[in-house]
């Protein structure tokens, strides 16, 4: 087994063939950043308006990650909206491969949705906005 994990950015055709293996990685993200709706997330991989990329290290998945790109006033930005997975140490820097996608698609910047312990392990990612809720009872 290598000691990193390989990137796959999964055929939109094929997302239904994974989705059994992968779902489970990306509703416990949802549930842990309360972000996104895992529902949402799913309809948007099975009508093709995301992209899945998964990292598996030749015999397993160990992480999903969602992407999905969006026009803005500053350009196109690829925004990865959830990310679930173990071992992170093996998978972290295949980042880079989004990015590089990213830039052949034309986009400006990459995005990020998730816990703010994302700016400790990631070059590069700096915090410009902050979202903010407060629960109503």
């Amino acid at each position: 087994m290598s000691s990193t994990a390989e990137l796959v950015c999964v055929d939109p055709k094929r997302v239904h063939e994974l989705w059994p293996c992968v779902s489970p990685l990306l509703k416990a993200a949802c549930y842990r950043t309360k972000l996104n709706a895992f529902v949402d997330i799913e309809a948007d991989f099975l009508a093709g308006r995301s992209l899945l990329w998964v990292a598996w290290n030749g015999r397993t998945v160990v992480a999903a990650v969602a992407t999905i790109l969006i026009n803005s006033e500053i350009g196109k930005v690829c925004i990865i909206t959830v990310c679930g997975g173990s071992d992170m140490k093996r998978w972290l820097p295949l980042i880079d491969q989004i990015e590089n996608y990213a830039k052949l698609e034309g986009c400006k910047r990459v995005r990020i949705y998730g816990r703010k312990g994302w700016l400790h392990v990631l070059e590069g990612f700096e915090e410009r906005h902050v979202i903010m809720d407060k629960e109503l009872t």
